[in-house]
């Protein structure tokens, strides 16, 4: 999918400024989201069953004997696994974020980017009651998460706001856990594929997603037995892990599926 032009997306970031205090502020629309906000730089405790990087495997000597350096994966490289998944912000009349604070963190200038499309319009409408002048023609805006990465690796700070209905579905998958921090993903390693010689490790944002493909691959499967094939991590910690590991390493194959999407179609796509 080609990415927008730079035009449409947004070019700068506007904060919003606290309130002046009033008797009776108005509520805040986002507040059931609220809990989700401090936990986007955490790191999730229970992690995929990725692939084991060969940090014991001796490297190949460089010209002079010494190790050769590791070949780490660049930015553009994991921005492109990330193509053609959508999230939504919100920018003012001049096309720049606008910034939200988080009260949890006591973090400031944080750009605030929502996997369904209603919770945008609840942070616009939010952004339009609490600060008039700045919510003047300002206007929900779609970003692609391999966009958002690269703005992200020029030093724009963001958060996620995950989908709740994911969040309960992982929380589901990961017994015993009453919170989760990130943005929940989901893998089998029973859809892992090759195609054009290449691997391809399918990672998805909605359960539903993958429990379709486990459908197709494995007849056999249904219900609880689905389930018991789906590994659940957090889109966080698994870009750290591709950031931080090389090449050939298994990390390099993974490919983030847009929701309601599947591997051969968003293959296809980004191919063509």
């Amino acid at each position: 999918m080609p990415p927008p032009n730079s035009s449409s997306l947004p070019l700068a970031a506007a904060p919003m400024s606290d309130p002046s205090p009033s008797p009776s502020p108005p509520p805040n629309p986002l507040a059931a989201a609220s809990s989700f906000l401090h936990h986007h730089l955490s790191s999730l405790a229970s992690r995929f069953a990725a692939p084991r990087p060969a940090h014991a495997a001796a490297r190949p000597p460089g010209p002079h004997g010494a190790a050769a350096q590791p070949l780490a994966l660049g930015p553009d490289e994991v921005a492109r696994a990330l193509t053609g998944t959508p999230v939504f912000t919100v920018c003012n009349s001049s096309n720049e974020f606008v910034l939200v604070s988080d009260p949890a963190t006591g973090l400031r200038s944080l750009g605030l980017l929502c996997f369904r499309s209603e919770d945008a319009d609840a942070l616009l409408s939010h952004v339009r009651t609490r600060q008039p002048v700045l919510g003047k023609g300002a206007k929900v805006v779609p970003i692609t998460l391999d966009q958002v990465y690269m703005l992200k690796a020029e030093g724009i700070a963001f958060r996620f706001l995950p989908d709740p209905l994911q969040i309960k579905n992982a929380l589901q998958l990961k017994s015993g856990l009453t919170g989760f921090d990130g943005v929940p993903v989901f893998q089998s390693d029973l859809l892992v594929v090759k195609k054009q010689k290449k691997r391809y490790c399918p990672v998805y944002f909605q359960k539903e997603d993958i429990e379709r493909e486990l459908r197709k691959a494995s007849k056999s499967s249904k219900g609880s037995a689905l389930s018991k094939q789906i590994m659940v991590g957090s889109l966080e910690d698994v870009l750290k892990k591709m950031e931080i590991n090389d090449r050939n390493s298994g990390w390099d194959d993974l490919i983030f599926i847009p929701p309601g999407k599947s591997l051969n179609q968003h293959i296809n796509e980004v191919s063509a």
